[in-house]
């Protein structure tokens, strides 16, 4: 049986557009006391985007620690504050960051309007009621959150997203202006996370024409931008920002596969986030991946960046062992890598041997 996908509601995309933000609310502003839930990365902080904000006097504008990856007990804190703090409920939740802001504005969402915590929701398809209003608005691009239907989360016993046809947001202000000030090597590693998922994509069981389609022109702008001689200028940062978009939406009709099942280990265990984490797996994956793999290493010489080794060698054998549960967990990416059978052959043996080599 097809599934009826969803994907994000409007889109405004162009240089400047994160100035017209404020007609966009408008449209939702229909009552006198209707507010608005900011929520901002702390880079922008006393910076000049932060006073660009169409912040009225009731809205509520939250600076988010994002130190670590998203966690369901912030977003279940951050619910119940806002809730204690005004009446009613949000006319939108704006996320103003990277894909850890955006992640948190989808999933923020969601509980406004589902009960208890929201780590009760990590999976498919387990929320049951719609969401406020969201409207996402990267500021760095790579993720594919800002059109994805997965708001990923930390929760108490795994890191699993929140997924479904109540997740995409329902605006997103693309405003390739706003990446232009993002460092390296953080521009590296979170681009290469659309890089690396759309190898993943092409490379599997679940891989559509669709998908395949989306993620094919993607890889087409990731190459253009990460083998020229300068990657880091204004037309290549539009570039960047239109393959996270059309990589996130290609994952709609595909899958990730081994790099991401992986590094969700990594990042539970260890708290490395989600990029680099995916560098410092990709890395090590010729066997899944060959031709990826030496790709992704001419893009890393072309560019400078030194990807950490040695990430797990500290590691007590709890800790590996513990890695090991949680990419086990992600059943549904490793059919896509390896079919119906992949239990005979991601073995924990394999994944000791991959996870001791990072």
């Amino acid at each position: 049986m097809f599934r009826n996908l969803k994907a994000v509601g409007r889109i405004l995309y162009g240089r400047n557009s994160f100035d017209q933000l404020e007609d966009v609310l408008a449209e939702l502003r229909i009552e006198k006391d209707s507010y608005v839930l900011f929520l901002l990365d702390p880079y922008f902080e006393g910076k000049d985007l932060m006073k660009r904000i169409p912040l009225h006097t009731q809205d509520i504008l939250k600076i988010i620690d994002i130190t670590d990856e998203p966690k369901t007990k912030t977003v279940d804190a951050i619910v119940a504050e806002v809730k204690s703090l005004r009446n009613g409920l949000p006319v939108s939740v704006v996320g103003i960051g990277g894909g850890s802001i955006m992640d948190y504005a989808k999933a923020i969402r969601l509980m406004f309007t589902n009960d208890g915590s929201s780590a009760l929701y990590q999976g498919l398809d387990f929320i049951k009621n719609k969401g406020v209003h969201c409207t996402v608005i990267p500021t760095i691009s790579g993720t594919g959150a800002e059109v994805s239907m997965t708001t990923v989360l930390s929760g108490p016993e795994k890191k699993l997203g929140i997924k479904g046809n109540f997740t995409p947001a329902d605006q997103l202000v693309m405003d390739p202006d706003l990446i232009a000030s993002v460092p390296e090597p953080h521009r590296f590693y979170t681009a290469m996370d659309c890089y690396i998922h759309n190898i993943e994509a092409a490379n599997g069981h679940r891989k559509t024409i669709m998908g395949d389609s989306l993620g094919t022109e993607s890889l087409r702008l990731c190459r253009e931008i990460f083998l020229s001689t300068d990657s880091h200028t204004p037309e290549n940062d539009e570039k960047l920002m239109v393959a996270s978009f059309l990589g996130g939406l290609s994952l709609t009709y595909s899958e990730v596969g081994a790099c991401h099942a992986i590094s969700y280990g990594l990042a539970t265990v260890l708290g490395i986030h989600h990029g680099i984490g995916n560098c410092v797996v990709f890395n090590q994956l010729e066997e899944f991946y060959p031709e990826g793999v030496k790709e992704f290493r001419e893009m890393m010489k072309n560019n400078n960046i030194v990807i950490p080794t040695g990430v797990t060698a500290n590691c007590t054998q709890e800790e590996i062992e513990k890695m090991i549960d949680v990419t086990l967990t992600l059943v549904f990416m490793w059919a896509h890598v390896c079919g119906p059978d992949w239990e005979t052959i991601i073995t924990r043996e394999k994944l000791r041997g991959l996870l001791q080599k990072m």
